[in-house]
């Protein structure tokens, strides 16, 4: 793996860390069970035993049974993984239970869903780097695809389902591949790089890190972290093709890594990877414009502690920003309709560094994929509060660096 991109995201963590001899606690290889369903209780829920707590939406509906959940490795690492992960968790005490592993996906380190819940897409983090389709409901491989890049890292589908979105990392390039009725993907339909501005301090090139759409549908944004820049394109869903209708510039050296955004829709918190900040961020969907504010603490001291997710609950009432130098989760108060962010505290992730965190679909549980540890931690969130609280042990999962709870 020849790339200084992909050279220096093994530094910061990927092949870092001690994870030999770290299995899933289940048998590798396909799991021929059925897939738990995805079903809720409509009627009213029951009280809550000790050490339990009502989901975000208890009041109207309760989630029933173990619900599934994925997660990402690098199989190339040592102790790494054998494929994507299976597992599933509880929504009311979040303990996890692996259940097995999808084997013949390399390195897929980011995992992302198609909006019917049948098919799961993984990033192939590899030199030659591709994305591969996986049939949920009797987890065939439905195939890969060449990204065109390098070391792609990132992944999302657009809500109309009928396009897969993909950020080479060690390319600095962004990728869009069709999506047909049996979520298999068809030859990539544009591969854009970004060949300016040029790059930031220290950086050795453009570093697409994610991909994602807005809240409206009517753009899609690519963060890179090489280029300190937010690229906003339109995608034509006829051709799947993406032209850039505009970019925003963080401070040089910043490193944006991952952008989320509030469920109001107007406003974005990104996370800066290189200079250890948050920034709040305004947008416009009729231009698709961003704005980006001014730096914040992460909670974490002086130095860089590699800031690398941020989530929003979805009452849009609190985010979390996982530190991965300093092992915490950064707890924040969202304010004035999402404009304004207020550091409440950092929590211990019980883990060595948390590559990636995902809220549950209701919001009441927090993931942490700990990269170095092997292990992927659960936290219980107070709807009210947004206290964080571990869910006991954590769950040991090979250099895991993705959970996607369901």
């Amino acid at each position: 793996m020849g790339s200084g991109g992909l050279s220096r995201r093994r530094f910061v963590g990927t092949l870092a860390g001690s994870a030999a001899g770290v299995t899933l606690p289940a048998a590798t290889g396909c799991d021929d069970a059925p897939a738990p369903q995805d079903t809720a209780d409509t009627a009213a829920p029951e009280a809550t035993t000790p050490g339990t707590r009502p989901s975000a939406q208890s009041e109207s509906r309760a989630p029933s049974g173990p619900r599934r959940l994925y997660l990402g490795t690098y199989t190339s690492a040592e102790g790494g993984g054998k494929g994507i992960g299976l597992a599933t968790y509880e929504p009311d005490t979040g303990r996890v239970t692996g259940t097995g592993t999808i084997t013949d996906v390399p390195d897929p380190s980011y995992l992302a869903l198609h909006p019917d819940g049948r098919t799961l897409y993984a990033v192939d983090e590899r030199e030659d780097g591709a994305v591969t389709a996986v049939r949920l409901a009797d987890r065939e491989i439905l195939g890969s695809r060449s990204t065109g890049g390098a070391a792609p890292c990132h992944l999302s589908v657009h809500p109309g389902g009928r396009w897969l979105l993909s950020a080479n990392y060690g390319t600095g390039s962004v990728a869009v591949h069709p999506i047909d009725a049996s979520g298999a993907l068809g030859e990539r339909t544009d591969l854009v790089t970004h060949s300016s501005p040029a790059p930031g301090p220290g950086q050795d090139g453009p570093h697409a890190h994610q991909i994602i759409t807005s809240p409206d549908g009517g753009h899609v944004l690519a963060v890179d972290l090489g280029t300190d820049t937010v690229y906003t394109y339109r995608l034509d869903q006829k051709a799947g093709t993406l032209t850039e209708v505009a970019r925003a510039r963080t401070k040089p050296g910043a490193g944006p890594r991952h952008l989320t955004f509030h469920p109001g829709g107007r406003y974005a918190y990104l996370a800066n990877e290189v200079d250890n900040t948050v920034a709040v961020c305004g947008y416009d969907p009729d231009t698709g414009r961003v704005t980006i504010g001014e730096e914040q603490e992460t909670g974490t001291g002086p130095g860089t502690s590699y800031p690398a997710q941020i989530v929003v609950t979805p009452n849009g009432r609190f985010a979390y920003l996982a530190n991965r130098g300093h092992n915490s989760l950064a707890r924040y108060a969202v304010e004035a309709k999402g404009a304004r962010l207020r550091l409440l505290d950092t929590v211990p992730v019980s883990g060595d560094f948390p590559r990636q965190i995902a809220l549950s679909p209701d919001g009441a549980l927090l993931f942490a994929a700990n990269q170095r540890s092997s292990t992927v931690s659960v936290f219980l969130v107070d709807d009210k509060s947004g206290e964080l609280r571990l869910a006991g042990e954590p769950f040991a999962s090979p250099v895991a660096v993705c959970a996607l709870p369901l």
